[in-house]
């Protein structure tokens, strides 16, 4: 629409969409059918329900450290068994002693006694005691709610068990990642006519800001925040994973562009590969990326042959 010369003003601009809405040349957003939609609703709120448990498990470490107990300064998760006895002890007594520290410790926390010892030396009052309870009561249930919508969330999987199994099969890419994936592109891949406009879609491709032939701006567009979102955490998760061609195309492009161009890139050709994957119904396979790199080299190797001899050398391969 944007290409299609038109007024400036409002009246006069709504009457041309008009126009070319009469005449079939706008097209409509994407819309997936309702099933889709309500398994996006879970995992678009499961996603809201783990943003309010950090948030809380943030609170509840605030409120410890402002109370004198620096917990986090020498267990890495206050949260886990170590940490959550201490943070019950304290509700319960308002401080702790050596003999009840090490009954609270578990595996290798005990190594570290007389540092937590000291991030602990201290005493709550019973206000205290009763607002840490409050907060600790609120993360617990927002656990159990995040344990209630998980299974709902593996009842509605079910019809979309194939799909789900395609998308995990590709290295870094957890259940719950292809749940989300599938719950925001679908299973259906027509509605795109190529990756190109998936990838457009998502948000995953470069900005065209040009204005009397300076180029500004060429920032990726904003998309899809979901979609875009879970592929770059997934593009991190890859990046760890070596002797694997996806990883070793994004450490060849951050050595030109950088690192967080180089995660986009990588979004961007991982949309591209679950796209061809549900339109074509197959699994992920390495080895094609492999037979590709080959031929590349290949062609490469004949190029500089064919320069060499323009320039009158003769080229014999040697095993």
């Amino acid at each position: 629409m944007k290409n299609v010369p038109g007024k400036k003003t409002d009246m006069r601009d709504s009457e041309w969409i008009s126009t070319l809405l009469r005449a079939g040349l706008l097209n409509g957003s994407f819309v997936p059918e309702k099933r889709i939609r309500e398994f996006r609703d879970l995992n678009r709120y499961r996603k809201s329900v783990i943003r309010d448990i950090t948030s809380q498990k943030n609170r509840v470490e605030k409120f410890l450290q402002s109370s004198g107990f620096r917990l986090s300064s020498f267990i890495s998760d206050i949260f886990g068994a170590s940490g959550r006895n201490i943070i019950l002890h304290l509700i319960e007594h308002g401080r702790i002693d050596r003999a009840s520290l090490d009954a609270c410790l578990r595996t290798k926390t005990r190594n570290r006694m007389d540092e937590i010892l000291m991030s602990v030396n201290g005493m709550l009052s019973e206000h205290q005691k009763s607002f840490l309870k409050i907060l600790m009561g609120h993360y617990d249930s927002l656990k159990e709610h995040l344990t209630e919508v998980e299974k709902n969330l593996v009842e509605d999987m079910a019809p979309f068990a194939l799909q789900v199994g395609q998308l995990s099969s590709i290295y870094g890419i957890s259940t719950t990642a292809s749940c989300a994936i599938v719950a925001e592109i679908g299973i259906d891949m027509n509605p795109f006519k190529t990756a190109e406009h998936i990838c457009s879609w998502a948000g995953l491709c470069p900005g065209n800001n040009e204005s009397a032939g300076k180029r500004k701006s060429t920032s990726v567009t904003k998309g899809n925040p979901y979609i875009k979102s879970m592929l770059c955490e997934i593009a991190w998760v890859i990046t760890g994973k070596r002797n694997t061609y996806l990883s070793a195309w994004y450490w060849r492009i951050k050595q030109k562009k950088g690192a967080k161009k180089a995660i986009v890139a990588l979004a961007r050709k991982l949309l591209v590969i679950i796209y061809t994957m549900l339109k074509q119904g197959t699994l992920f396979d390495e080895s094609c990326f492999e037979a590709r790199r080959k031929s590349c080299e290949q062609k490469q190797l004949s190029r500089y042959i064919r320069e060499l001899e323009k320039h009158g050398y003769h080229v014999e391969a040697h095993a």
